[in-house]
């Protein structure tokens, strides 16, 4: 089904096509306004045609497609068929980046792709894969426990120090389907066996991890480009500031930094495996020891964070499209730490208030932490649309949400949601998986 088409002003001779598969979250919007700035023309892939970022002005087509099964490698088949020239590949999920290096070969007459092996997306897209690879390389990680049933779980209750987080190998369409929450926060053993026993039937094992200490300033990432001959042409180190869920959510304000052990722990996460495309690595700094461990990489994908990239002058995206299809290289490719700043401001106003009520941001430091934002998530004055629907959707989430919380009885069993406050289970947030 083909939506509206919503034609661009190219500032400059276009290239060929690039498709944002995935456009129905901000980072595949994200992605479709960086390229069509550059003068790519972009077509949007969405399972949702409602979602807020199909209004932008960034694509010049908007297709709906099923993106959480394989159907919609059919529909990208027939999408490339009816192009004059081979498209660009941007998937904007984990599942779409699956399903993509799983159907390469058939993909390959109609669309330009970066990806490894498959072999290799699977080891790192994997959290049991990438834990055993972590552990060949010596890279960091958390003290971690695979809950394959029951008895896997109750080891993890044992032996595992509190909080701890509950997450899935892979976000699959059936653990998308129930949930948008990346982690389940436990913060005993009861709690651990309980929120095990709703959530084991949505994925075929479950990681149990310990929680590393810190707020969300010790959770840096680096966003990185490897070319075909497994070269970084572009590195990139942010940390958050803020998230949404504020304990175990996804960013909403990040500021770039230096931090050479992130960068070195990313260089040996995909260094020598024979990585090609866009990368990510996300590790956290222990406020107690000083050791930086890897929370998880993503791979083959841009992800909520690769924007703030661009507002630190570093060309990311573009510099991806320029080398799949041959063009020269954009010269900007060089950190240069000039303390750019990225928000998502309808969700750090909703951190910076629960953190306010706790007593543990004040207003003035919220507004202090603000200055120097260079990039946003959605709002923007070129292309208001998005930011707009946005706004809507959020306040009548937020009273259909309150509606139901007044109507709950009490004694309804609960689930602890994401940043560690009950949540009832049967309003587990539903569509795509929210990016990092």
């Amino acid at each position: 089904m083909r939506l509206e088409g919503r034609r661009v002003r190219l500032d400059r001779p276009a290239g060929p096509p690039a498709v944002v598969v995935g456009l129905d979250n901000f980072t595949g919007l994200q992605t479709a306004r960086l390229l069509a700035e550059r003068g790519v023309p972009v077509i949007g892939l969405v399972t949702d045609p409602r979602h807020y970022a199909c209004r932008t002005r960034a694509c010049v087509e908007v297709v709906q497609a099923d993106l959480l099964g394989e159907s919609f490698v059919d529909e990208l088949v027939n999408l490339g068929r009816g192009l004059d020239e081979r498209a660009v590949l941007f998937p904007c999920t984990d599942l779409t980046v699956l399903l993509v290096s799983q159907h390469r070969e058939r993909l390959a007459p109609w669309f330009r792709m970066a990806l490894p092996d498959h072999d290799v997306v699977e080891t790192l897209m994997d959290k049991i894969g990438f834990l055993r690879h972590a552990k060949e390389r010596r890279i960091p990680i958390p003290d971690t426990v695979i809950v394959e049933d029951r008895a896997g779980a109750e080891r993890a209750a044992r032996e595992l120090a509190y909080p701890v987080v509950l997450k899935p190998p892979i976000k699959s369409a059936t653990w998308q389907a129930r949930t948008s929450r990346k982690v389940f926060l436990v913060r005993d053993a009861r709690e651990l066996l309980e929120v095990y026993e709703r959530i084991a039937p949505w994925a075929e094992q479950l990681i149990a991890q310990e929680w590393i200490d810190g707020g969300a300033e010790a959770l840096y990432s680096c966003n990185s480009y490897y070319d075909r001959a497994s070269r970084p042409l572009v590195t990139f180190v942010a940390r958050k500031l803020r998230q949404w869920p504020p304990h175990t959510g996804t960013s909403s304000l990040g500021e770039e930094c230096r931090n050479d052990e992130v960068l070195d722990i990313s260089y040996r996460v995909f260094g020598g495996i024979g990585y090609h495309g866009l990368a990510y690595v996300e590790v956290k700094r222990d406020v107690n020891t000083g050791r930086h461990v890897v929370i998880e990489p993503n791979v083959g994908r841009p992800t909520g964070r690769s924007a703030i990239a661009e507002g630190g002058g570093v060309a990311l995206l573009y510099t991806a499209y320029c080398d799949m299809v041959g063009l020269p290289l954009p010269e900007n490719r060089e950190q240069r730490y000039i303390g750019a700043k990225w928000i998502d401001d309808i969700r750090d106003a909703q951190s910076a208030f629960v953190l306010m009520r706790r007593r543990e941001l004040t207003p003035v430091d919220w507004i202090r932490s603000l200055r120097g934002a260079r990039s946003h998530a959605v709002l923007s004055r070129s292309d208001p649309g998005p930011f707009f629907h946005d706004v809507l959707q959020s306040t009548r989430k937020a009273v259909i949400m309150g509606a139901t919380a007044v109507r709950s009885r009490p004694g309804r069993r609960r689930v602890p949601d994401t940043d560690g406050s009950p949540a009832v289970a049967a309003t587990a947030g539903r569509g795509t998986a929210s990016p990092s």
